[in-house]
């Protein structure tokens, strides 16, 4: 039947797109759904585009893995230029806590395939000559970590998706999802109704309202972070730079040069910002500055051109939620990224791929059960 699918995916971001390639590349007939116009309109394309498998969550390393084995082949696999950049991450300590941090993560991180060391002062500066030497006591570089553009990258997910046969619809809302006998059986929209045996809930920031369709409560809260972008200037600087370092206003900020030349950065208040509200805040940029120069002095005369403020699907733990829930067949989560669906998408979809086709579905279930609904959410990420 027309109206009939394999898979129903609700929402075109950073995990139901690249999701819907890998379904259909594998011979599902699949559809999605997004309230919105088109693909990465939500939370996607605010993304600043850093790419990295350097977490403290096993799952995590793990999925990260696979992303950036997608994006570092994507030209020369599928020819589409995504801006990818190789550059790294390095995660820097100028107190010993977070030196201590980093370095008891390196077992974790090593032991789950991750190319990361420990460097000195003395030899980070030799990678990142800009840094202040100023109390600066070391950091971790991991060199296969890096960045591309999320629209260029959620779009070409969509053409690669279309051309296995996935169906998108756009600016149509789920308005329920209908279930029988302990059965999803189809999904109700503004539009119409489409039959399936499965839906996948890839909503980023709505996930909880999706989830509460079929009468689930999954712990995720969107909260606001605001970026912002500089003018070009002349190459300096290869890696993310990451400073984890709590203060009394912010959690932690990031940093990296486009291949353009523009510093492009964000950081995560302290309280968190809960809600929807992506209006910019007069804070931001006093804030993000004053850490940022104070780690690399030389940006203290670049010219920011513009921010933005985009939304973060967080859970308590600052890890994902994916995964079946009890009582309901054919329901998945692929909810709660913590402002990483982007970075953590594309390898998500190979693991839930392989979980919703049987194929390797026993490597798929074992790698992703840390990230069930049902976990423990005390333990926190260390690297979220």
């Amino acid at each position: 039947m027309r109206n009939t699918y394999d898979t129903i995916i609700i929402g075109a971001g950073s995990v139901g797109t690249p999701l819907a390639w890998q379904l259909a590349e594998a011979g599902q007939k699949v559809l999605v759904l997004d309230q919105l116009a088109s693909a990465g309109q939500g939370s996607n394309k605010e993304a600043i585009g850093g790419i990295r498998a350097t977490h403290s969550d096993p799952a995590k390393i793990q999925i990260g893995l696979k992303s950036i084995e997608i994006f570092s082949t994507w030209k020369e696999v599928y020819g589409d230029d995504i801006g990818w950049e190789q550059g790294g991450y390095s995660f820097v300590a100028y107190h010993p806590r977070e030196a201590q941090i980093l370095q008891d993560l390196l077992v974790i991180q090593k032991q789950y395939g991750l190319n990361i060391e420990w460097y000195d002062a003395q030899a980070l500066r030799q990678m990142i000559p800009a840094l202040n030497p100023q109390g600066l006591i070391g950091g971790t570089f991991s060199p296969g970590d890096g960045s591309a553009s999320p629209m260029l990258s959620v779009l070409a997910f969509e053409r690669r998706a279309k051309t296995y046969g996935a169906e998108f619809r756009y600016k149509e809302a789920v308005l329920g999802i209908e279930r029988q006998n302990g059965r999803v059986t189809g999904v109700r929209t503004e539009k119409g109704f489409y039959s399936t045996g499965m839906v996948v809930n890839a909503a980023g920031p709505w996930a909880k309202q999706v989830a509460a369709l079929v009468g689930v409560d999954v712990p995720v809260q969107p909260d606001s972070h605001e970026g912002g972008i500089t003018e070009p200037v002349a190459p300096f600087l290869r890696p993310m730079v990451v400073d984890i370092h709590p203060t009394e206003d912010s959690a932690n900020y990031y940093f990296y040069q486009h291949h353009t030349g523009q510093i492009i950065f964000c950081i995560t208040p302290n309280p968190p910002i809960i809600g929807m509200d992506t209006r910019e805040t007069s804070i931001f940029l006093p804030q993000v500055a004053r850490r940022m120069i104070g780690i690399m002095p030389c940006l203290k005369n670049i010219k920011v051109r513009r921010t933005w403020r985009g939304l973060y699907p967080m859970t308590p733990d600052g890890a994902p939620i994916v995964g079946e829930v009890e009582g309901l067949t054919g329901y998945l989560n692929a909810v709660g990224m913590c402002g990483q669906g982007y970075m953590l998408g594309p390898g998500l979809a190979v693991y839930l791929r392989q979980w919703l086709t049987g194929q390797n579905a026993e490597e798929a279930r074992r790698v992703l059960a840390p990230l069930t609904l049902y976990r423990d959410f005390g333990k926190k990420e260390k690297l979220k």
